[in-house]
């Protein structure tokens, strides 16, 4: 007999699979909360976490709140006020439209909700935890909503046992509050973390909001974009040229107010740059696209930022007009004022006046350049001179060709060294190899702590967003004790007085910039791990540039040194330093036949 095999999932663990799409990490549950609180209409919302969101997470809003059915029902699954029918999925105009982040939260977490509306004397207090409904009740609190989250996924350790580190997971959390506040300005938002106040931006314009979250300097540094087309209309800021850096670039796509990842378009804004900055380097930008909701889809993605666009192409070339025209305004050439007063009185040319008579020209018309009067040369020949090596000693040594047996280097477009080895001809990236050389001379020095300061001329300032900043903290010990002087000016900026001695020709601010930015990305605060980043970061500013001629004696060094590492065959990163072109394809390439 068969037997049914198939039944459905209980609500609470439909729930917990849907939380493992939509809650990830506790700044997926702030993404969610604020989301939500900006789609209630709130002019004012407060973040709080302790413990990174691992003990709780807090956020409150002065929206118009939830009466006591929509508090109830916002719990369960597809509950949603934002559509009603298939159709309104493309013609979306919030943040959230599913009905599955406060179910999903709930099925991982411990909530408790405080919400009441304008026109209601009393709200609603409501006690959630694994999905199911704890308590329930009228209080007094304030318009608007409350919700604290406490002990996320602590039904579910293996999801709580991945969480990263307290530091990896603000970041995490400042970034996603960073893509919200940069769409809505004209909103005010705080963030705490264990009490202490990391951001607190108010309502604005968007040039002051970009400056609040990452820096008073970038303002400086951005340059206006805005075109209205009949498909789209994009605006925003793009970087200066010289603002241009390798990581750390701050790079935000929003498309009706949401924010995206598009590759494609990225290249559009790099495009406009084209010839302008050096390979791999990267320039800051804010671009926010408004585009027909019908013409997108975001329903792709539980994480809505991948976003299809119907007209992408088309989009791709305005962008990247738009952006060469922004840039072409920075660049275009002023008009040049002379100031006058004092000049010297310089006379004015009169044809009748000042009479000026046309210079004779003198010419021999026989000359011929062809006719000389020199006499012929006289051929004459030359016996070559003959060796009697009769007259020499019996013991006296044949004439020997010598051989020279060093290797010779040739350096290639100032790009590559090339020499000769027995298998054909060996070709080096020279700033791969001097990338890996230096990488493993710093690491050594890392990890005996050998590095001793120099300081600098003149202090400089640089000027770090909040989550950098907190980073540069928990890192300053190592950076100690490689060799970095900085103060702490507040706010974020901090002077670099010193830096590591041996280091010459390297900007301070640009070296301390890309030590924080790989801090950042490699999201890794201490230990071998940690080193290795720091590590590269000194060897990528001070390796030697594609283009810089080498002499003789520095090729030698360089193959020399590589041949000494660890790895001559990758750099740290994982890119291939040597190619080997065989003895046998060059003979082919002749067509000749080897032997």
């Amino acid at each position: 007999m068969p037997t049914d095999i198939i039944q459905l999932l209980p609500d609470s663990v439909a729930n917990q699979i849907a939380a493992g799409e939509v809650i990830q990490r506790p700044a997926s549950v702030i993404k969610e909360l604020v989301e939500n609180s900006v789609d209630a209409g709130a002019t004012a919302i407060h973040v709080l976490v302790v413990d990174a969101g691992r003990t709780s997470i807090q956020v409150i809003d002065n929206g118009k709140g939830m009466s006591e059915t929509d508090a109830r029902l916002s719990f369960e699954r597809h509950a949603t006020s934002k559509i009603r029918k298939a159709d309104d999925l493309f013609a979306l105009h919030t943040m959230g439209f599913r009905g599955e982040a406060l179910a999903s939260i709930a099925a991982v977490a411990q909530v408790d909700l405080r919400t009441r509306q304008a026109d209601d004397e009393l709200g609603t207090h409501l006690a959630v935890a694994a999905s199911k409904v704890v308590a329930q009740e009228t209080v007094s609190c304030p318009v608007g909503s409350n919700f604290k989250v406490e002990n996320l996924f602590f039904n579910v350790p293996a999801r709580r046992k991945f969480l990263k580190t307290n530091a990896t997971e603000l970041t995490n959390i400042i970034t996603a509050f960073n893509r919200i506040v940069l769409v809505y300005p004209d909103i005010s938002f705080t963030l705490h973390s264990n009490g202490e106040e990391l951001l607190s931006l108010k309502a604005g314009s968007l040039r002051q909001r970009i400056s609040d979250v990452f820096g008073r300097h970038i303002s400086q540094e951005l340059l206006p974009v805005q075109v209205d087309t009949r498909l789209c209309r994009i605006t925003g800021f793009v970087g200066k040229p010289e603002t241009a850096r390798k990581k750390g670039a701050h790079t935000y796509f929003f498309v009706n107010g949401r924010y995206m990842r598009h590759a494609y378009f990225h290249k559009a804004v790099l495009n406009a740059y084209e010839r302008m900055l050096p390979e791999g380097m990267q320039v800051p930008y804010f671009l926010y696209f408004t585009v027909a909701p019908e013409d997108i889809d975001v329903n792709i993605h539980p994480t809505k930022t991948e976003i299809k666009f119907e007209n992408e192409q088309a989009i791709w070339q305005i962008l990247s007009a738009a952006t060469k025209d922004a840039i072409g305004q920075f660049c275009e050439v002023p008009a040049i004022d002379f100031d006058t007063e004092g000049r010297p009185d310089i006379p004015i040319f009169d044809p009748v006046r000042d009479a000026v008579q046309t210079p004779a020209v003198n010419y021999n018309p026989d000359y011929n350049p062809f006719k000389s009067d020199r006499p012929a040369p006289v051929k004459t020949t030359v016996e070559p001179p003959s060796f009697d090596f009769a007259d020499q000693p019996a013991d006296a040594a044949a004439p020997v060709l010598l051989e020279d047996k060093s290797p010779m280097h040739y350096q290639y477009k100032g790009r590559y060294i090339m020499t000769a080895v027995k298998s054909g001809l060996m070709v080096i990236d020279q700033h791969r190899a001097d990338l890996r050389i230096l990488y493993e001379r710093y690491l050594e020095r890392i990890s005996q702590r050998a590095f001793t300061t120099q300081g600098v001329l003149f202090p400089e300032t640089v000027t770090f967003s909040v989550a950098e900043a907190l980073l540069v903290q928990r890192l300053m010990p190592q950076l100690v004790a490689m060799g970095f002087d900085l103060s702490d000016l507040g706010g974020g900026c901090y002077a670099v007085n010193g830096i590591p001695a041996g280091i010459d020709g390297v900007d301070p601010v640009s070296l301390v910039t890309a030590l924080v930015s790989d801090a950042v990305e490699k999201g890794q605060l201490d230990g071998a791990e940690l080193n290795a980043a720091m590590a590269l970061s000194l060897a990528r500013t001070s390796a030697i540039v594609y283009g810089q001629s080498l002499g003789g004696d520095e090729m030698e060094r360089i193959v020399n040194e590589l041949f000494a590492c660890s790895n001559v065959n990758y750099t740290p990163d994982g890119k291939p330093i040597i190619a080997i072109l065989p003895h046998r394809d060059i003979e082919q390439l002749f067509g000749a036949i080897p032997e």
